[in-house]
């Protein structure tokens, strides 16, 4: 028996089925959301409503700007740069020494004294260690006490992974490279025991090591090394006067053109000194005032032409 066919059954319900089969329908169901019935709400963006936030966002982020900036500008600190490239630094000789490690004597005055806890970080210029290569070059599992890890470290840590077919540990680039102006280590030609010279020796768990390892995200950095507690609040901390820092010169920076400082800071409720973070809040604010009062202006001189337009048609 001949059929017809309608192209009307292709677009309500596709293509015409046997007889006594189930209809195909490719409609959407009838709801709101597949539909498109969902209420929505389109603000309506008129001076009425958009020069009050210009106006608003700018005199709360001025006043906080300003208050972060004071807070910041507040902090003692005091930063020496000791890599001994300039001829005068007291430890320019230990670069033309063979002998390691080379002990030199920073002198420096603080002009202020320093109130509240003191805060002792160690700094380095041009040291990259967020490179991708550098970052992966560790082995967790060794970290964390495996044995396994502990005789096979990981194939991340190459090339520091085994000496003479012994396996090192800590192994990687990131350890090896660790940081030690002040502590015992030389890229890690004495055993991990050694790292720390407390009687109560911790291993792995050492707070220097520890510290080191969380890698920095700019090369320009700075890492706790020591906390100079206050003992009374009746004297400072640090007297305003005369100070000197005996530093071991023995961390090469030179190969890569580092930077190496010592840093003594205080804090305050936001943490260290920080003016950036004033600042935006203040630029953002001001920009934000601007642009109101911009507005403002515009929305005046055209709202009173389009108003005279409009009685003239």
């Amino acid at each position: 028996m001949a059929m017809s066919y309608n192209s009307k059954d292709e677009v309500d319900g596709g293509p015409p089925c046997a007889p006594g089969g189930a209809a195909k329908n490719r409609r959407p169901d009838n709801t709101a959301f597949k539909q498109q019935r969902l209420p929505a709400w389109q603000p309506i963006l008129t001076a009425g409503t958009v020069l009050p936030t210009f106006f608003i966002i700018g005199l709360i982020f001025i006043p906080i700007g300003i208050g972060i900036f004071v807070t910041s500008n507040n902090i003692r600190e005091i930063e020496i740069d000791y890599t001994g490239i300039d001829p005068s630094s007291p430890c320019n000789k230990c670069l033309s020494r063979n002998v390691t490690p080379c002990i030199c004597t920073i002198n420096f005055t603080l002009e202020q004294s320093f109130e509240g806890n003191v805060f002792m970080y160690y700094g380095l210029s041009n040291f990259y260690q967020n490179h991708r290569r550098y970052v992966k070059s560790r082995d967790d599992s060794q970290l964390n006490g495996d044995p396994t890890a502990l005789l096979n470290p990981s194939k991340e840590c190459e090339p520091y992974r085994r000496n003479e077919d012994k396996p090192i540990a800590p192994c990687g680039a990131i350890a090896n490279s660790m940081f030690n102006d002040t502590t015992k280590p030389v890229n890690w030609v004495n055993p991990v025991y050694l790292l720390d010279s407390d009687q109560d020796n911790n291993g792995f768990i050492n707070e220097d090591f520890i510290v080191w390892m969380r890698t920095a995200a700019l090369p320009t950095f700075r890492k706790l090394y020591r906390i100079i507690e206050r003992k009374s609040d009746l004297h400072p901390t640090l007297p305003a006067g005369d100070y000197f820092l005996n530093i071991k010169y023995n961390y090469p920076v030179h190969s890569f053109d580092g930077r190496k400082r010592m840093i003594l800071s205080t804090i305050s409720w936001m943490g260290g000194k920080n003016p950036f973070l004033g600042i935006a809040y203040i630029t953002t604010g001001s920009i934000s005032f601007l642009l109101g009062v911009v507005l403002l202006v515009i929305n005046h001189k055209y709202r009173n032409s389009s108003n005279t337009a409009d009685i003239t048609i």
